[in-house]
């Protein structure tokens, strides 16, 4: 589906109905593709005030309590695992990762996470390409 920024209500949407109990949204794209933007407007979509921000040297940032948001460009999947962050997912609420890999869906799906991916990219001036994939 392309849709402009305006437009990402309608996605957040989507997601909530997707995973209704909370779950994992991975986020893949390149750089700048918008992983972080999504990020920001699905947590207005939530009515969170808090200012996001790309966790690119922290690894996670937790908005409002039950808005998870974690980037794993520098970490990678294996610290991402050895810090313990699986655990984390068991947390309640929405837990979005950005950089997210094949790795990682493969762990979600055999350890019953619910979860979804959002596949972001550039289309044309200020519009970006969303393409939702169900997971479990």
């Amino acid at each position: 589906m392309k849709l402009s920024r305006d437009q990402l209500p309608q996605l957040c949407e989507k997601i909530i109905t997707t995973l209704p109990q909370g779950g994992v949204v991975i986020l893949q794209g390149d750089l700048a593709s918008g992983k972080t933007t999504f990020t920001q407007n699905f947590a207005r979509f939530l009515n969170l005030e808090d200012a996001v921000t790309s966790p690119t040297f922290s690894l996670q940032q937790i908005y409002g309590g039950d808005l998870f948001h974690y980037d794993l460009y520098n970490y990678g999947f294996e610290k991402f695992i050895s810090l313990g962050m699986m655990e984390e997912l068991e947390r309640t609420g929405y837990h979005l990762i950005e950089w997210g890999d094949e790795q990682l869906i493969s762990l979600l799906s055999q350890a019953g996470f619910a979860y979804c991916v959002i596949k972001i990219s550039k289309c044309e001036d200020n519009i970006r390409c969303y393409e939702v994939v169900n997971g479990k």
